[in-house]
């Protein structure tokens, strides 16, 4: 019970030296708006709301690599500059939100159009809208009740989701990916921790090859190919390089010390 209580309080220091040196801990986002992206480059220049983009939707039906790899969208935020004229050219989220793809039995809606009728305002409203969504609440909580738990992010344990056979993340669109021959997966490592008592890392290459293939992270986000190539410290991490690219804005954030320092000391 001792050494629990000396290791959780070791997990407590290191991440609070993390923030100490980035700034000041930020405010827990509602399991539904974790991994939310406001789109708002051209939006309210042109009298219309900015865009409110839900990761989790998109999460449970497609890898992160089709749409950050194939598709062509940014993983930073305001970097694509999409445009509404590039959704009409069937670019960026016009790639599926066609009027013409269909998705499991239902055909994804049309997302942008240079003519609209009164009624199909709604459509622009389901995309385009400011404030808390009451609607968007209420499915996510009808989602997530069905998906295994987490503790923090979206509460939802993607990974286990996916095993289970929850969610099948679509990763091939026609005409818009490439066919490639698989390659074979690296074995899980280790990463040494720096502070004693603390927990070395898992890493495990076969959980995000499933949502990132090789691509997503190299080698814009990790340059090195070799295990030590690359060095970095928690304060990097926590301040949005390597693996805080994606964890703490879309993947299970950077608190939740213990899934990743997995290793039994």
């Amino acid at each position: 019970m001792k050494k629990v209580f000396i290791v959780t309080l070791l997990f407590v220091a290191m991440a609070g030296l993390a923030f100490a040196q980035v700034g000041v801990k930020k405010k827990r986002q509602p399991p539904y708006e974790y991994g939310k992206v406001v789109m708002n480059n051209y939006s309210e220049k042109v009298g219309l709301k900015s865009v409110q983009f839900d990761h989790w939707i998109h999460r449970s039906k497609f890898t992160c690599r089709l749409c950050h790899m194939d598709v062509g969208f940014s993983m930073k935020a305001g970097e694509t500059q999409l445009k509404a004229a590039d959704n009409m050219r069937g670019y960026f989220c016009g790639t599926c939100h066609n009027g013409k793809m269909v998705y499991g039995e239902r055909v994804v809606f049309k997302a942008c159009s240079k003519e609209f009728s009164k009624e199909e305002v709604k459509t622009c409203e389901r995309c385009h809208q400011t404030g808390s969504n009451m609607k968007k609440e209420a499915e996510f909580e009808k989602f997530a009740e069905k998906m295994p738990k987490e503790r923090y992010g979206n509460g939802i344990n993607w990974e286990q989701a996916e095993q289970l056979g929850l969610i099948k993340p679509v990763d091939f669109i026609e005409g818009v990916s490439i066919k490639k021959a698989p390659l074979a997966t690296q074995k899980d490592f280790a990463l040494g921790s720096k502070i004693e008592g603390i927990p070395d890392i898992i890493f495990s290459h076969k959980k995000h090859t499933i949502w990132n293939g090789c691509e997503v992270c190299h080698p814009e986000i990790f340059i090195g190919m070799k295990k030590g190539a690359d060095k970095y410290t928690m304060v990097d991490l926590f301040q949005g390089k390597y693996c805080g690219v994606c964890h703490d804005t879309v993947a299970f954030p950077q608190t939740d010390c213990q899934r990743c320092h997995a290793k039994p000391v």
